[in-house]
C-alpha cells in the first residue's frame, strides 16, 4: 500500500511512537509570533529551560499588532525582542522590515517541501501549499518545540480534493476554498489532513495555493497541503538553486514527497468548479457560503484588503485592476465606507509602491497600512463599531471576529475591491479576461 504525502513526511520525521495512534516528529521549522510565543518563552523561563533546540531552525515576527497599540501589546513585542536576541535566533522580522507571519515566512524561503512546520498560530496551515506538514499549535507544544525540537500528532489521516475544470474568468483561489468550505461544513476535514489536487491546483501560482490551504482549518483540517511542482521550484529556486544543478533535479528531489498512486485516504471528494462563481460568506461561519450574486446590493460600512490569506502581490494586482478599472469610469470608494489595504509583508509594499499600486489606491482613497495582522482578528488598524458590517479578504467571519457586533463577509480581493466602489457587494467578475488563470 502506497502512502500520502502527510505518510511520507511523517515517516521521515518519526522520533518515537509511544502509541498505534501517537506520533513524536522532529521539527524543521519552529515559527513564532508576538501574540503566543511570549507566554511560552515566559513559562519556560520560569521553570529554568530559557534555551532553545535550533535558534537557525526558529524564525519569529512582529505581526499580529504593529507597531504596538498600548502598553500590553508593547510588552509582548519586548519579550519576544529580548527572547530572540538572548537566544542568538537571526531570523528576526521587527517592525519596519516585518509582515503577515504566513506571508513573509514563505516570501523568504524557509519553507520547503517535506517539512513539518509548526507554530502558536491556527493558519500555519497555510504552508503547505509547499508540500509541508503544517499545523498550528497551543502553548504547551509550542515550548516543547522551541525546547526539543519535536511535536506529538496523531497519525495522519488525509482527505483528498481533486478540483477539475477551469476557473472562470473573475474566479480566484479565495472562491475556491469557500465554495469547498461551504460544501463540507466547518468540521468536514476535522483531524485529518486536506490534500489539495487537480487541474484547478496546477493552474494555480504558490500563492492562491497558500490561499487554499490557509483556509483548510476553516473546515477542521489539522493541515492543507498541496503536491510539490514545476510551481513549487519555480517560487523556491533563488533561496535552493545552490543546492541542485537545475530545476528538473530539484523538481525529481521534490517529487519523491508526492502521495503514492495507491495511497488509501479517508476519502477522496472531487469536485468540477468550471461553473462556479464569485463566492461570499453570508453569516458567521465559513461554510455559510453564498454566490456573491446572491448577496449583491448588502450594504457595507468598511472593505478590508489584506491579511495571511489574501494580501500578497498578486492579491493587490487583481484587487488593482478592478479599482483601475472603476477610476478609468470616473468611480472612487462609496462615500462613508472606509476601504483598506494592508500590504501582508513589507516586501509587497515595496513591490506595490514599485508598481503603482499603492498610488493607484491613494487616489481612490484608500487607506493603505503598514504590514500587520491586527484587522482581522479585531485587535487594530481596522476594527468595526457594533453593527457595522466588513467586506474582508480575511479568513474567519466568526461573531465579533473584527470587532464586538460587526459582521464580516469573506471574499476575494475582485470581490472586495468592487465591493468598495458600489458601497454595498457586487460582482467583480466582469473585469476579467486572463488575469485568473495563475491567482
Amino acid at each position: 500500500m502506497g502512502k500520502t504525502i502527510a505518510e511520507k513526511i511523517f515517516a521521515a520525521h518519526l522520533v518515537d511512537r509511544p502509541d498505534d495512534d501517537t506520533c513524536v516528529l522532529s521539527l524543521d521549522r519552529m515559527l513564532c509570533h508576538e501574540i503566543t510565543t511570549p507566554i511560552a518563552v515566559v513559562d519556560l523561563a520560569e521553570k529554568g529551560r530559557d534555551r532553545v533546540f535550533d535558534a537557525a531552525k526558529i524564525k519569529a515576527v512582529i505581526d499580529h499588532v504593529s507597531p504596538a497599540k498600548d502598553s500590553p501589546t508593547a510588552l509582548q513585542g519586548k519579550i519576544l525582542r529580548d527572547w530572540v536576541h538572548r537566544q542568538g535566533i537571526t531570523d528576526f522580522f521587527d517592525i519596519g522590515a516585518n509582515g503577515v507571519c504566513h506571508a513573509i515566512f514563505p516570501e523568504k524561503g524557509f519553507i520547503r517541501p517535506g517539512f513539518t512546520v509548526i507554530m502558536g498560530d491556527s493558519h500555519t496551515c497555510t504552508h503547505g501549499a509547499f508540500g509541508a506538514f503544517a499545523a498550528g499549535v497551543g502553548t504547551t507544544d509550542i515550548e516543547v518545540g522551541i525546547l526539543k525540537g519535536v511535536c506529538a500528532f496523531k497519525y495522519p489521516k488525509s482527505i483528498k480534493f481533486v478540483l477539475k475544470g477551469t476557473l472562470k474568468p473573475g474566479v480566484f483561489a479565495k472562491d475556491v476554498i469557500l465554495r469547498l468550505i461551504g460544501n463540507i461544513g466547518v468540521n468536514g476535514a476535522t483531524n485529518c489532513v486536506a490534500e489539495f489536487t487537480g487541474p484547478v491546483i496546477d493552474a494555480m501560482s504558490m500563492e492562491g495555493r497558500m490561499t487554499i490551504c490557509n483556509m483548510a482549518v476553516e473546515a477542521g483540517a489539522t493541515s492543507g497541503i498541496c503536491l510539490p511542482d514545476s510551481v513549487t521550484v519555480d517560487y523556491l529556486w533563488p533561496f535552493v538553486k545552490e543546492e541542485f544543478k537545475t530545476k528538473e533535479e530539484a523538481l525529481e528531489e521534490y517529487g519523491k514527497w508526492a502521495s503514492d498512486a495507491d495511497a488509501a485516504y479517508e476519502k477522496i471528494i472531487e469536485c468540477d468548479l468550471s461553473d462556479l462563481e464569485p463566492q461570499c460568506t453570508f453569516a458567521y461561519k465559513p461554510d455559510q457560503v453564498k454566490p456573491v450574486r446572491e448577496m449583491a446590493g448588502t450594504p457595507v460600512d468598511q472593505v478590508y484588503i489584506g491579511s495571511c490569506t489574501n494580501g500578497r502581490i498578486e492579491d493587490l494586482r487583481v484587487a488593482a485592476e478592478v479599482v483601475r478599472a472603476e477610476m478609468a469610469a470616473g468611480k472612487k470608494p462609496a462615500p462613508g465606507l472606509r476601504a483598506i489595504v494592508a500590504p501582508a509583508t513589507t516586501e509587497v509594499y515595496r513591490r506595490a509602491l514599485e508598481e503603482g499600486l499603492i498610488a493607484l489606491f491613494l487616489d481612490a482613497g484608500f487607506c493603505v497600512t503598514n504590514p500587520t495582522c491586527g484587522a482581522c482578528l479585531g485587535m487594530s488598524n481596522g476594527i468595526l463599531a457594533e453593527g457595522e458590517v466588513c467586506a474582508s479578504t480575511t479568513n474567519r467571519n466568526f461573531n465579533g471576529r473584527m470587532g464586538k457586533g460587526g459582521m464580516v463577509h469573506l471574499m476575494s480581493p475582485a470581490t472586495a475591491a468592487a465591493t468598495a466602489i458600489a458601497g454595498t457587494i457586487a460582482n467583480s467578475s466582469l473585469f476579467f479576461s486572463g488575469v485568473h488563470k495563475r491567482i
